[in-house]
């Protein structure tokens, strides 16, 4: 259905914000932002103009929007079928190259769909209108590569004649954003402290081990969201964020997490558990690092989640394959300090990318061991579904790659008014009010950029 791609050199930026800024109204415009300079990620690809659109609704039904494909009744009601059919209708790309994206589907899955999957039922309705999923089918995109500092096309002859003049367009400016209320917290304290000592009631009763509980803060807003994506970036840039927008709704992430990456059937997850705040001197932020360093509740939870991860990989990848090479090492980022592990498979032969994230979603950082049972107390004890929040941004190429993000730090933005999570795992040595003041420092300086 499309001519033969080709790979062009582009003008390289070490922050290409610039460029997105140039196709962001574009229909479908989306951004996988590594965070550079500031932070540690390679790759921002960006894409617009797709070729379908499939959006799962918050009722289950699927919406396909396409002038060009249409998928067969036959797939109806099997969401992850019908992302591998709409993969399948683009060709492999046949260029030998090392970028990670050479043509796919770009877009999130929402925790709610997870959920959804796993036939968990929710006695809470949708807090937004945003669907459970939206991919696009993307046949070009373009990539920075900020290791080599270079910046590439992948087109076809004809989208590189399209995209060239939509980047040759003047820029239009986007109406000032701003908040027209504060954020407000949808718990108190109290109340959040209650929701604790229930779970510490299950962890007891042997129901789990942890549980990853999280709170809502919601305000309403005016003006152009990608005006709030760079305020939000500037104050807490990181390696797996992303923006993306239609109509008058929008997700906002700033991820620090990487969910899943696939690249030569090789698997990784980096799970993040343990978090302290960033110190206002140098002293007191080294203190807080080795603090974190020496927890061994903090450790004990990455662990927990380690082995749940290692049990998710182990249901699509070959027997014997699934490593830990690193475990509980310390990242940190603009807000805070994070203990993060790295487990690795090799993925089946008879597994496909999309069933692989099917098989481990949602990710197991974000909701507690046994996944089940914790996504189930979950349900039971936050007053709302969670939306894309919990879930993953990302792309799947044609050729089996994949990376994902865990779409934490993340804003979701429906109608006038922006939703923001904050969570964090429980065992049972927690302590409600440092759980508490957790769930605020993670989204401290995200709340702070827009107010």
């Amino acid at each position: 259905m499309t001519s033969a791609l080709t790979i062009t050199a582009l003008p390289y930026s070490p922050a290409p914000l610039e460029t997105f800024s140039r196709l962001r109204q574009r229909p479908g415009a989306v951004l996988l932002d590594s965070g550079r300079p500031a932070a540690s990620g390679r790759y921002d690809i960006m894409s617009s103009d797709a070729l379908a659109t499939l959006e799962i609704m918050p009722n289950g039904e699927p919406v396909f929007n396409s002038s060009q494909l249409q998928i067969p009744e036959t797939l109806a009601g099997d969401p992850t079928a019908q992302q591998q059919w709409m993969l399948d209708q683009l060709p492999i790309c046949p260029l030998s190259s090392e970028l990670p994206f050479l043509g796919g589907l770009i877009g999130y899955w929402s925790y709610d769909l997870g959920r959804d999957h796993l036939a968990i039922s929710s006695q809470h309705t949708h807090v937004t209108r945003l669907p459970m999923a939206r991919l696009g089918l993307y046949d070009w995109c373009i990539t920075f590569d900020h290791e080599t500092q270079q910046a590439w096309l992948v087109a076809t002859p004809q989208r590189r004649k399209q995209v060239i003049q939509w980047l040759s367009a003047p820029t239009a400016p986007g109406t000032p954003f701003q908040l027209t209320s504060p954020f407000a917290a949808e718990l108190s304290q109290t109340e959040y402290t209650k929701r604790f000592t229930i779970v510490q009631r299950y962890i007891r009763a042997g129901d789990c081990y942890q549980i990853n509980l999280a709170q809502r803060f919601s305000a309403n807003y005016e003006g152009d969201v990608w005006q709030a994506y760079l305020r939000l970036r500037k104050a807490t840039p990181t390696p797996f964020s992303g923006f993306m927008a239609w109509k008058n709704q929008a997700v906002l992430s700033l991820s620090p997490e990487r969910f899943i990456q696939c690249r030569d059937r090789v698997v990784e997850t980096r799970p993040i558990k343990g978090t302290r705040p960033r110190g206002a001197t140098p002293a007191e932020d080294l203190a807080l690092a080795e603090q974190l360093l020496s927890s061994t509740k903090d450790r004990a939870e990455n662990v927990m989640i380690v082995d749940l991860l290692r049990n998710d990989l182990g249901r699509v990848c070959d027997p014997g394959t699934i490593r830990v090479p690193q475990l509980c090492q310390l990242e940190s980022y603009p807000n805070v300090h994070h203990l993060v592990s790295v487990v690795q498979g090799q993925l089946s032969k008879q597994h496909t990318p999309l069933s692989l994230l099917s098989a481990a979603f949602p990710g197991g950082s974000i909701t507690g061991a046994p996944k089940i049972r914790a996504m189930q107390i979950i349900d039971e004890l936050e007053p709302c579904q969670r939306s894309v929040y919990c879930g993953s941004l990302g792309y799947i190429d044609t050729r089996g790659s994949m990376d994902t993000s865990i779409a934490i730090r993340t804003m979701v933005a429906d109608a006038g008014t922006l939703h923001v999570w904050g969570g964090g795992g429980l065992v049972a040595d927690s302590k409600a009010e440092e759980e508490y003041t957790e769930t605020l420092d993670k989204i401290r300086h995200l709340i702070g950029a827009l107010e």
